[in-house]
């Protein structure tokens, strides 16, 4: 029987192309096109052979960069190339940016009643809050690049394939929370100390993006380099790691 989880991706194809541009220290106005394509695509393939519902935008961006970089291999006026470059990829890469910071600006103004408080803050809790580690948000490309390194530490040189076997991601979201009601927060690594085949890492790694997508689990990074971190979202209210914050029941297809 064929086993596959979908889970709505938390960023688009836009956010992949960003986090590979920042991954490879490139000018957004000079992208290697051959280099982001491929690694793009290596991208898309780790996310069909975790068994994560690709949708169709992420595919029409991956036939754009095909499109784009089968052309230069044409004797084209390098002019040319770049304009194409410049209205199908940097374009709307400047665009979502600038969209994307607006979005983000309003929602970090203060509002009423959510934000703003009469009451300062007591200077004996200032004291902490400043030795508290900032939190880096982690998207799920940067999720991915994790599990591809804990896998090449784990299990050098084996391929990525899924194959149902006794565990379900069900039980392993049970497993997450448990280790997250005892602990309050564990490293990323941790999820998989037990793990022993490829199936099982793959499905605990898609038990981790479950409950982040029901809010249950926080990621994040206290600083670049640091290991990425896991924080319980959750109270006392959830029944086997199945019920969200909001209450809402989790829908994985089998």
């Amino acid at each position: 029987m064929g086993y596959e989880v979908r889970l709505d991706i938390f960023e688009g194809p836009l956010d992949l192309l960003l986090h590979l541009i920042h991954k490879n220290e490139v000018d957004i106005f000079d992208i290697p096109i051959a280099t982001i394509t491929d690694q793009y695509l290596a991208y898309l393939d780790i996310m069909k052979a975790l068994n994560i519902d690709v949708a169709g935008d992420f595919l029409v961006l991956a036939s754009t960069l095909i499109h784009i970089k089968s052309k230069m291999l044409l004797p084209d006026s390098k002019e040319e190339q770049e304009g194409e470059i410049f209205n199908e990829i940097t374009r709307p890469l400047l665009e979502y940016i600038r969209l994307r910071d607006a979005a983000q600006d309003l929602s970090d103004r203060e509002l009423l009643d959510r934000d703003v408080f009469a009451r300062h803050v007591p200077p004996y809790l200032q004291g902490q809050l400043r030795d508290e580690e900032p939190q880096l948000d982690v998207n799920l490309f940067q999720l991915i690049d994790a599990f591809k390194r804990i896998m090449e530490q784990r299990l050098p040189g084996v391929q990525l394939s899924f194959q149902l076997e006794k565990w379900s991601v069900k039980e392993k979201t049970e497993i997450i929370i448990a280790h997250l009601k005892e602990k309050g927060s564990i490293f990323f690594y941790e999820l998989f100390t037990e793990d022993r085949s490829v199936s099982e890492f793959i499905v605990s790694f898609l038990a981790l993006l479950e409950l982040v997508h029901m809010g249950l689990v926080k990621v994040f990074q206290p600083t670049l380099e640091s290991d990425i971190r896991l924080t319980a979202s959750f109270g006392g209210n959830e029944e086997n790691g199945n019920v969200g914050s909001n209450g809402q029941t989790a829908q994985i297809d089998h």
